[in-house]
């Protein structure tokens, strides 16, 4: 029951109608018995700052930044997490004592959620795509001490950038998507993860296409997990696939609800709500 009293979570982005955010939160804070309510903001560019500072001053509890303000908000908060930096993205606020914005990144955890419970240490992997999504991810994958990281991407300049980012971390092996060698790397994986938005169910994409085309999984063994970081369409085209082949699937929804429960988690200062009520809420609703 909303009532005078009752505090609101945000997510701040452009666009920001199309998010199962609001339904997995809102579900969580009934569960738990929060007088809070999420609700969802679309905000340009040139009003960030505007938005931000004006939700300092009202009954604003924490955000939930996303596209295309992951990074510029950096400069709107007194206080960033170390993980964060690392990945130069923000994606979950709250006001500390100070009214200020405290900043973190819930993106890591939220992709290793349904990867810890397998041995994948000194496993070798695989990485699709080298935009902002493939940072969180090599940095969950070195979390879990994998022995091998490559990245395979169309756009040379983001994928030397990448490399770069993580020099001093972990050798990461680059190729373009056109290179032969990846064939034998497809083959002998024990993890591919998809960051890339092809299958997406959107205006933009089609929904039955491999990241890459058809050819370029033809070495695919059943050995192999699979990972879409994309969770609509559930199952992607390239889950289908690896699943035909006898391969062990994960989809996106996963990451999206875990790392929804550590925002909710940094937001009310470590309570917890279990998975299935915010994953079971997104399932009902697509």
């Amino acid at each position: 029951m909303i009532s005078s009293k009752t505090s609101f979570i945000a997510l701040i982005g452009n666009p920001v109608s199309h998010s199962l955010s609001p339904i997995m939160q809102n579900a969580a804070f009934k569960y738990l018995g929060l007088d809070l309510i999420y609700i969802a903001i679309p905000c340009k560019d040139k009003d960030l700052e505007l938005v931000l500072n004006t939700l300092k001053k009202i009954n604003c509890k924490g955000l939930n930044i996303t596209i295309p303000h992951k990074e510029r908000v950096f400069n709107l908060c007194s206080e960033i997490s170390p993980i964060a930096r690392k990945l130069k993205a923000i994606n979950t606020l709250k006001l500390n004592s100070e009214k200020e914005w405290s900043a973190t990144n819930t993106d890591v955890e939220g992709f290793i959620y349904p990867l810890k419970k397998l041995n994948l240490k000194k496993k070798q992997s695989i990485v699709l795509g080298s935009g902002g999504a493939a940072r969180s991810v090599i940095q969950g994958l070195i979390n879990l001490n994998l022995s091998k990281i490559s990245v395979i991407s169309r756009n040379k300049s983001s994928l030397n950038e990448l490399i770069k980012n993580f020099e001093n971390k972990i050798k990461l092996q680059g190729l373009l998507s056109n290179n032969n060698q990846a064939q034998n790397l497809i083959e002998e994986a024990d993890l591919i993860v998809n960051t890339t938005p092809v299958g997406m169910k959107t205006a933009k994409y089609e929904m039955d296409v491999l990241p890459y085309g058809d050819s370029f999984w033809r070495s695919l063994n059943s050995q192999t997990i699979v990972y879409d970081l994309i969770y609509n369409p559930s199952p992607t085209h390239l889950l289908k696939l690896s699943s035909s082949k006898g391969c062990m699937t994960i989809d996106g929804l996963q990451m999206l609800v875990a790392q929804g429960m550590k925002s909710l988690s940094f937001w009310t200062n470590g309570l917890e709500v279990p998975f299935n009520i915010m994953n079971e809420a997104i399932k009902n609703d697509l």
